[in-house]
């Protein structure tokens, strides 16, 4: 077993509800973590020098591609590293964090991550998405379908077109429950969601690591 590289992007520390699940998951994991706090850590949103040192022969870099550079080689180095991933990512306005959106552009990069038109370096590799969301975004209620988030990185992480992870996807609803009194008579729903994530957390750690260990 190699090591569970974990992205973490929620702002609000140990507040968070998506880093509450994922400290469920990581309770469970038997192997080692390695942990990117982009909220305490942000990394750089991408460059024109990081895009066009992409198709610039290293020699010829400038100063600012060489820098840019050595930022994508050392968050994809520790992305392929990985043997599986856990990613904490909240619902914030309706689609991610700007931070893992950063994260992702830095480590998308065909020829290294993916590869147009073949399948990318970690295809097949176990993945657990948790999010957690202020309200409830599920068939029939008033949010239905203007979640932006989970449906874009299910693509970007799981299709074989780009990264080809085998993503499992955990959510935390309503976590406004506790604190907005015209939410407070969903508080039962949002209970019964969050025991379900935490639940779902540990067996899915639990899965991962035997096959990791087999």
């Amino acid at each position: 077993m190699s090591y569970l590289l974990h992205i973490d992007s929620s702002s609000i520390g140990t507040a968070s509800v998506s880093r509450q699940v994922a400290q469920s998951f990581r309770d469970a994991w038997t192997g080692e973590v390695v942990h990117r706090d982009l909220a305490a850590s942000p990394v750089p949103h991408l460059s024109a020098a990081g895009v066009s040192a992409r198709f610039t022969e290293p020699a010829q870099h400038t100063p600012e591609q060489a820098a840019a550079t050595a930022v994508q080689d050392e968050l994809i180095e520790e992305f392929l590293g990985a043997s599986a991933y856990l990613f904490t990512v909240p619902l914030y306005n309706r689609s991610m964090p700007s931070v893992f959106k950063a994260w992702l552009d830095q480590i998308i990069v065909d020829g290294r991550t993916i590869s147009y038109g073949g399948e990318g370096a970690a295809v097949g590799r176990p993945a657990v998405l948790i999010s957690a969301r202020g309200g409830g975004y599920g068939p029939g209620t008033p949010n239905e379908g203007k979640d932006f988030l989970v449906p874009s990185l299910e693509s970007v992480l799981g299709d074989p077109a780009v990264l080809g992870l085998d993503v499992t996807t955990l959510t935390a609803d309503l976590t406004m429950a506790p604190v907005a009194p015209t939410l407070a008579h969903l508080l039962p729903l949002h209970e019964a969601s969050l025991a379900n994530a935490h639940e779902q957390a540990r067996a899915r750690a639990e899965t991962i690591s035997r096959l990791l260990a087999a």
